[in-house]
């Protein structure tokens, strides 16, 4: 169980170091593809030695073709525009009273044969 979560860790990292070299996806899917038969034509491999190999091979190999500057999504953190133009926050304004919200709600949910102010003097609320 451990080697397919290795082997699915690597798949996804491999995609994401190719996405990092061609940057736009119609030419992407071409080395998506690619990636994907050569994951597939090791999955019937059944040997754990075998196995533990292809997988340092393969973490050799990602670390080989490691971009040294990969793409960052403009608006993503890191990117040129991460957090530009980020509103500045409202120190001044008055908190909210939400006592009249809260008398307005339960006024309506009360039946009207309750006192509704010996409700709020008996539970102290306002």
């Amino acid at each position: 169980m451990a080697s397919k979560s290795a082997v699915c860790s690597l798949y996804r990292r491999s995609l994401k170091l190719s996405l990092s070299w061609a940057v736009h996806r119609h030419l992407w899917r071409g080395q998506a593809l690619y990636i994907r038969s050569l994951f597939e034509d090791k999955k019937t491999v059944s040997d754990p030695r075998l196995i533990k190999d292809l997988l340092k091979e393969t973490e050799d190999l990602l670390e080989h073709w490691k971009h040294p500057d990969p793409y960052v999504p403009p608006t993503a953190p890191g990117g040129s525009k991460y957090e530009r133009n980020v509103p500045a926050p409202i120190l001044d304004r008055k908190p909210i009273d939400p006592l009249p919200w809260i008398r307005a709600l339960i006024r309506q949910q009360l039946p009207r044969r309750w006192n509704f102010e010996k409700l709020l003097t008996k539970f102290r609320v306002g």
